[in-house]
């Protein structure tokens, strides 16, 4: 039991904080850089943009391993496998690999197309590449805050 609630505590920490990270992220990335950003001239805001995502992405990394670790830690070492948990965990689940597939495609497409072209300075490009992960970003913005309501609200369903 003592062994169950630790398992618990330090992976619901990991799993809650790892979250925050990825949804905080592109919380202010999309709700408050991108006005911000916006009235500057092409080529300092794309290059803004390529410093913002390049710190940025490697948390989001950082932030996947962790909720899968964490995700799959309460999974099996709390509820003893997938008969165990309830209909929020499995949303959870799919809402978050969905997640992980549309990051995967933004990172290794459209951010690959958006680095290069801000790198040869072709700001109509790179702006259209930012167009495309400003989209991806939006959608993933919106599933993660839905991710994160199930979480929360989840275990206190009928």
């Amino acid at each position: 039991m003592a062994q169950t609630t630790a398992i618990a505590t330090v992976a619901l920490i990991l799993h809650t904080l790892a979250a925050v990270v990825w949804v905080g992220g592109m919380f202010f990335a999309y709700q408050i850089l991108r006005p911000a950003a916006q009235p500057l001239e092409p080529g300092p805001r794309l290059q803004l943009w390529s410093r913002v995502f390049g710190r940025f992405f490697p948390w989001v990394f950082a932030a996947i391993v962790l909720l899968l670790l964490s995700g799959y830690a309460m999974v099996f070492g709390v509820f003893n496998g997938f008969r165990g948990i309830g209909l929020h965990v499995q949303l959870m689940q799919g809402l978050g690999i969905l997640r992980m597939l549309l990051f995967f495609h933004l990172y290794f497409a459209p951010w690959r197309r958006f680095r290069a072209a801000v790198a040869r300075q072709d700001w109509p490009e790179g702006g259209r590449r930012l167009g495309q992960i400003r989209i991806i970003v939006a959608i993933n913005l919106a599933l993660g805050v839905l991710t994160v309501a199930i979480g929360a609200s989840g275990r206190y369903w009928g």
